[in-house]
């Protein structure tokens, strides 16, 4: 059914929204923890010109801070059990609605789905107002065949069902109070979509009722332009941006070309806080993920700086020194920062204390408070020593940025990979003068931002496709222990590897709130040991209040990580099929591959072609295999046959 087809539908009188009319507003929020995100006070503020009354609809409890955040904003508010999806929270709100629903001339049902106004409401609804129909929608989708969801069949044109406007010639129809009576269950994603969004339009359109979208699909070659061509509809006024362009799957809206960090710079262009985004988003978006999709590495400049002089941030420089033949390079890039710091090196013993004492009293100035403190112990490294030894001034209240360093030198993986892990730490986080006050100013600039960090460690190291290693159950218990709700990305974690970082302390509140011990981090240092998971945490810490991440390069760093990249996917397509995204799929179809035993090529054929058969032909070739070792142990465990006269071969007379 095409846009044109659905205006035009005679068969019923429709209406116009009359001048002072009133206007119901149904808002469905879910929200895992309960809280009420920023965006959506701020969104229903700026919807209250345009609804005579705002109905909230919890789909689950809510905390007292949701609670009130909601009240602040809406004139009802309903809680309800999360069951199926917003569509039962309209239905919801339409039946608490059902005595009064006759004062209103039109009912908006509307979701969370979405950030907004990123461009003015009032023009829409006077564009909108003026049309006569019997319901319209914010934005479309267009036809798909065949149904993406059930594989046949289409799924119809239709509007999209987070932002639905009904006039009251409809909403006192007989058809509209069968519908909501009617509505099926709905357990999951796709149900909403086949049960409702996918037909609602289709659905009343054939009853002979019109509708209309104020921002119709720009191109057929896209079928949900409210994602991916998001940018585009913010520069036609488009008051809604949808959210979804910054969970979805990194690889496909790379297939489609997709740019996330466009996008936000569009929102920002037209007046947004997108620091209500990004605020949201570092709590419900697997930290990688959104790293990927908003493009969020920054490229840092040295040939000039955006640092603000005037509004300087309050900075600890904590170093953990070890290597004490490290000390004097760690204090030059120091004071690589800007403006005056605070200095606090800690290292294990005594006997450095002293030389690391005497190498500061040798440099001439400070601009700051130094000391050096002796920790207790060194099991766990610098980790231990920051969230133990330094634990009373990452509290205190007296620092706005913190920047943890320490004497890296990893021997044991070798001196060339070991030099360049160094390097790659260091010139990354405190390259030069102009470079360190950049860093700096992306905290001065962004409210939310929380850590800044070099990008995953590659070259040298194995670490794409395996950074999790044996850390991730540590990462999900700690996380169950600190009431981290943050989801963890699934093949390897958003994370200061090296675990050197610019962070704000307030960002790590609920790491150094928790009271380590020493003894936690004995034992050996390696991966599922405590040093190395809280290494990959500090993000998914600092996502649960609110505080997203950065990754950080300078442009020398990037030219060779980049071609490096670039050549090795490269290699791994070469015998793929079709773009990247197919290719992923396509190895995820196939699962891991340890040996490339013949038993899990086996797995793999029966896999890929008849999946429902591959358990059962795994166990009898596991059956088989253990019938054959069983064999060949027999046979080797026999004794040699002794040999008789008769045995001897005949050999020719001219032989013997």
């Amino acid at each position: 059914m095409k846009t044109a087809e659905l205006i035009a539908s005679p068969a019923r009188p429709a209406d116009e929204f009359p001048r002072g009319g009133q206007r119901l507003l149904i808002y469905v929020v879910y929200d895992p923890r309960g809280d009420v995100e920023d965006y959506i006070p701020y969104a229903l503020r700026a919807l209250r010109a345009h609804c005579t009354h705002i109905l909230a609809v919890s789909n689950g409890p809510l905390s007292d801070l949701g609670r009130n955040r909601l009240a602040a904003v809406a004139d009802q508010v309903l809680e309800r059990e999360n069951r199926g999806y917003d569509i039962w929270g309209y239905k919801a709100g339409l039946d608490a609605m059902a005595d009064r629903i006759g004062e209103f001339d039109e009912v908006l049902l509307v979701n969370d789905t979405w950030f907004g106004p990123v461009r003015p409401f009032a023009p829409v609804f006077d564009r909108m107002d003026r049309a006569r129909l019997h319901f319209w929608g914010m934005t479309d989708h267009t036809r798909v065949e065949p149904h993406p969801f059930t594989q046949t069949g289409y799924l119809p044109y239709h509007l999209q069902s987070y932002w639905l406007g009904v006039r009251r010639s409809m909403l006192e129809s007989e058809e509209w109070i069968a519908y909501w009576r009617d509505l099926p269950e709905m357990t999951s994603y796709s149900d909403a979509v086949v049960k409702h969004e996918g037909v609602f339009t289709e659905h009343f359109t054939r009853l002979g009722f019109s509708g209309q979208v104020a921002f119709p699909t720009l191109t057929d070659k896209i079928e949900n332009h409210s994602v991916l061509y998001a940018e585009q509809l913010m520069d036609v006024g488009c008051p809604t941006l949808k959210r979804r362009p910054f969970f979805q799957w990194p690889p496909f809206m790379d297939a489609l070309g997709s740019v996330g960090r466009w996008t936000l710079s569009a929102a920002q262009r037209h007046g947004y806080p997108v620091e209500l985004i990004y605020a949201d988003l570092a709590r419900n978006v697997a930290p990688k993920i959104l790293n990927t999709d908003a493009a969020m590495l920054e490229v840092v400049r040295e040939d000039a700086s955006t640092y603000d002089a005037g509004a300087p941030l309050r900075t600890l420089v904590v170093a953990h020194v070890y290597y004490v033949e490290m000390t004097s390079d760690i204090l030059s890039r120091a004071d690589l920062l800007p403006g005056s710091f605070d200095l606090i090196i800690t290292t294990p013993d005594l006997e450095r204390a002293e030389v690391i004492e005497r190498m500061l009293e040798e440099r001439e100035g400070s601009r700051g408070r130094r000391e050096v403190r002796v920790v207790d112990s060194n099991d766990g490294r610098d980790q231990s020593a920051f969230l133990i030894g330094c634990r009373d001034e990452l509290l205190s209240g007296a620092y706005d940025l913190v920047v943890k360093i320490h004497s890296k030198m990893t021997p044991q993986d070798g001196r060339s990979v070991g030099a360049h892990f160094q390097r790659q730490q260091f010139e990354n986080l405190l390259r030069s003068r102009e470079y360190a006050a950049n860093v700096v100013a992306l905290f001065q600039q962004e409210r939310g931002l929380g850590l800044a960090f070099p990008p995953m460690i590659h070259l040298g190291y194995p670490t794409m496709g395996h950074a999790w290693w044996a850390n991730k159950p540590g990462v999900q218990e700690l996380c169950r222990l600190l009431n981290i709700r943050v989801p963890l990305d699934e093949t390897s974690p958003l994370a200061p590897f090296g675990s050197m970082f610019f962070a704000r302390p307030e960002a790590l509140r609920l790491l150094v709130e928790h009271e380590w011990s020493y003894a936690q981090f004995a034992g050996a240092y390696d991966d599922g040991s405590l040093a190395h998971v809280l290494e990959r945490l500090p993000v998914y810490a600092a996502g649960e209040r609110g505080y997203h991440a950065r990754t950080i390069a300078n442009r020398s760093y990037l030219a060779a990580s980049h071609t490096a990249l670039e050549y090795n996917l490269d290699q791994l397509a070469q015998t793929l099929p079709e773009n990247t995204m197919h290719q992923i799929q396509f190895l995820k179809r196939l699962g891991p591959i340890v040996d490339g035993s013949f038993r899990e090529f086996l797995s793999i054929f029966f896999r890929l072609h008849r999946p429902h058969q591959e358990q059962r032909m795994l166990r009898v070739y596991d059956r088989t295999a253990r019938v054959r070792a069983l064999g060949r142990r027999f046979l080797a465990a026999r004794p040699p046959r002794r040999r008789s006269r008769a045995d001897a071969p005949v050999l020719p007379q001219d032989e013997r």
